[in-house]
């Protein structure tokens, strides 16, 4: 059980004989959500822009979103060129151009992933051009 949980039903006082009587809740005052911990941890809080300068904070890219980005628009180029060869006279004479299509839109997608990837690395550096 932890601290937060009480060995009494809803409804019914805990009880507190065996609780040290310096974490004990007060019987009166502050209600249920104001307690010492919160009493002192907002006392310690400081403003963050009292603390943080704007100047002096990098903008790093997000790389999972980069490579998302890359791989649905490698995933389009795929569908539109695995498409655009099914179209044609050249895939006539292959068994299974559903194969074919897969991998071209495989191969597009990763390549998207891969663009998007360098590209989120080369804003990296950029980022941190000003810094040293």
């Amino acid at each position: 059980m932890s601290s937060e949980q009480s060995p009494a039903p809803d409804g019914a006082a805990p009880d507190t004989s065996d609780v040290p009587p310096s974490t004990a809740a007060p019987a009166t005052g502050t209600g249920p959500d104001v307690g010492p911990e919160r009493a002192e941890s907002s006392a310690d809080e400081v403003e963050v822009e009292s603390v943080v300068d704007p100047s002096t904070v990098r903008r790093a890219p997000r790389y999972g979103r980069f490579l998302a980005v890359g791989i649905v628009l490698g995933a389009v180029l795929g569908l539109a060129v695995g498409g655009a060869w099914l179209q044609s006279e050249v895939s006539e004479p292959v068994f299974k151009p559903g194969v074919y299509f897969t991998v071209i839109l495989v191969t597009c997608a990763a390549l998207g992933a891969a663009v998007a990837g360098l590209w989120a690395v080369i804003a990296d550096r950029r980022s941190l051009r000003g810094r040293r």
